[in-house]
């Protein structure tokens, strides 16, 4: 008897162990449909606002890539289609497990190549101009005569000198050419991935860290932005820089921690004016890693401040005629004409970053708010600041998007099931790759400022060591077309003599007024003088007009008898009122 009850137990022990069985594997089975129902929306979403972006490019006002324009030498089926099997792919990375193996290499290879494929693309921002000439000082005469003649003999207008520096040691190592610029932009950008990656995981966990560094892909501008010669990626870098070491220096303590913060925070203020008031994060560090031991807080806060302060106090003290300037400069010209030169937050955060991140980042607010979460702060710092002082131009506030990027992770990385959040970012992140690669690329290829590209690529095969570079007057933009010769120099390896045509100058009030004021008080270097012994008679001379329509004045049609014309670049676009057409002439 005891037996036969014995034996009827573990039957129902084991028939109740198999229904709990089948019970599990049936309620996985029924979430993973779920899982993969949501997927499907969550990418047919991604579809549908794709096209909903597209028919509403109407409300998109941003002055370099808005969608009113881009699509102008694309097909919109073209790109939809790619969308499509870009979702595929975001779907196979979002099955793989790629947090346990290595993230941080992971995004920064990448991203890496994610942008090898904007190289290709011409210089499409006149400011090129001025830190190619810097950088080229760097490269012709040294760091000591750099630092010398920085705001004397080389105009500085309203930069600093850290990134041109930085350019010109990269010509000194590596040559003048703009794919060393490039690998070095590309380099730092990358390096900006990693170090969100490293931020989000040391506020949170890997995952908001690995979805904040991965979403930064999903920003098509700042993509094109990487492969220019300008000072805005690598003064976001710096900016990452000095938060990570700040966070890392007010957590571990010990002196090269704190060393390793005071000297990126030197790095971040030497980069770019604007970057002084987003340094204003290091108090909201500090004030959420207050705690019971706070003494050591404001301690490591206060060397790390005085230090970076120090540092740059004694460049401010070096240059202070400059720096004055300088400051005047921007509080007088450039902080009122913020609201003229503004795109709207609709443009910069739907347009030219998926709409994932902004909706995210929106539900991040709530969640930190509900959570009390005080380390959001931290995050949201920027934003509240660019906010708070109406800054609406999308380049000036590039330096803040791997805040806007953790912002969103957060709110990604609530959602329950992690295969869903890796979808919705891998998914972010093609389509900022796919807008780049397929949509603002061959928009900038058509676009005229790539005449002088091709045009420089043409004088390097040419049988010359230096060329005469004459400009002409701009009849359809307020920019003076001097400018266009240190761009033109960036892409050509031969000596340039530059012979200025006088021609109708603006007067001296619309020029303090205009937005391209720079491109007049622009100081045309030595260099670009060539070398007296050079004779200009057996020189191919080479004209930039401004319309392909636009007459030689006399001095310059009588210097050119006795050449033929060779070749030409006259691409011209319909959206920027700058235009560039190269003609090359050649001695018969």
């Amino acid at each position: 008897m005891l037996m036969t009850d014995t034996v009827q137990n573990s039957r129902s022990v084991s028939l109740a162990g198999f229904c709990q069985s089948v019970e599990k594997n049936w309620q996985a089975k029924q979430g993973g449909q779920l899982d993969n129902l949501v997927i499907v929306f969550t990418a047919l979403l991604g579809l549908v606002i794709f096209l909903l972006l597209y028919q509403f490019r109407a409300l998109d006002d941003n002055r370099l890539t808005s969608w009113q324009w881009v699509f102008s030498e694309v097909s919109m089926l073209k790109v939809f289609f790619i969308l499509i099997a870009g979702t595929v792919v975001a779907y196979v990375f979002s099955i793989i497990s790629i947090l346990d193996r290595k993230p941080a290499l992971f995004l920064f290879v990448s991203s890496f190549i994610a942008t090898m494929f904007l190289w290709g693309g011409s210089e499409v921002i006149i400011d090129t101009s001025r830190y190619f000439v810097q950088a080229k000082y760097v490269e012709l005469y040294g760091v000591g005569y750099f630092l010398s003649e920085w705001g004397k003999e080389i105009m500085a207008w309203t930069d600093l000198p850290l990134v041109p520096l930085l350019y010109g040691l990269v010509f000194d190592l590596f040559g003048e050419n703009r794919l060393g610029i490039q690998v070095f932009n590309t380099l730092l950008f990358s390096g900006t991935v990693v170090l969100t990656y490293l931020i989000g995981s040391m506020l949170w966990d890997r995952t908001v860290g690995f979805y904040g560094g991965l979403l930064l892909l999903g920003m098509p501008y700042l993509l094109t932005q990487v492969t220019l010669m300008l000072v805005d990626v690598p003064t976001m870098f710096f900016l990452t820089l000095a938060i990570y070491t700040t966070i890392k220096a007010l957590r571990q303590g010990g002196t090269s921690s704190l060393v390793m913060a005071v000297m990126a925070v030197a790095l971040a203020a030497l980069s770019k004016y604007s970057a002084w008031l987003m340094l204003s994060i290091i108090p909201v560090i500090a004030a959420c890693h207050l705690s019971k031991e706070w003494r050591p807080v404001v301690k490591r806060t206060t060397l790390i401040m005085l230090g970076g302060g120090l540092l740059v106090g004694i460049f401010i003290v070096i240059k202070l005629d400059v720096v004055t300037e300088q400051i005047r400069l921007l509080l007088g010209y450039q902080l009122p004409a913020l609201g003229r030169w503004g795109e709207s937050f609709t443009s910069s955060f739907l347009f030219q970053a998926h709409p994932f991140i902004a909706v995210a980042a929106l539900a991040a607010i709530y969640l930190a708010v509900k959570k009390r979460d005080t380390r959001f702060a931290i995050v949201i710092w920027l934003l509240f600041l660019v906010a708070l002082l109406g800054i609406k131009r999308l380049r000036y506030i590039i330096p803040i998007l791997p805040m806007v990027a953790l912002m969103a992770a957060y709110g990604i990385s609530q959602v329950a099931n992690a295969r869903v959040g890796k979808f919705i970012v891998s998914s972010a992140a093609v389509f900022g790759v796919v807008i780049a690669v397929f949509v603002y690329m061959p928009f900038f290829m058509k676009t005229s400022l790539t005449n002088i590209k091709t045009a420089g690529e043409y004088i390097n095969s040419m049988n010359t060591d230096a060329i005469t570079v004459v400009t002409l007057p701009s009849h359809r933009s307020s920019v003076n077309p001097a400018v266009s010769v240190p761009i033109l120099d960036l892409f050509t390896r031969k000596t340039i003599v530059y012979q200025r045509y006088e021609g109708r100058t603006p007067r001296p009030e619309w020029i303090e007024r205009s937005p391209l004021r720079f491109t007049w008080e622009f100081k045309h270097p030595q260099f670009l003088n060539g070398d007296a012994v050079l004779s200009k008679a057996t020189m191919p001379v080479v004209i930039i007009f401004s319309d392909p329509e636009q007459i030689l004045p006399d001095q310059i049609a009588k210097q050119i008898v006795g050449y033929r014309l060779t070749n030409e670049s006259a691409l011209s676009d319909k959206v920027f009122r700058y235009q560039t057409i190269v003609r090359v002439y050649e001695p018969v």
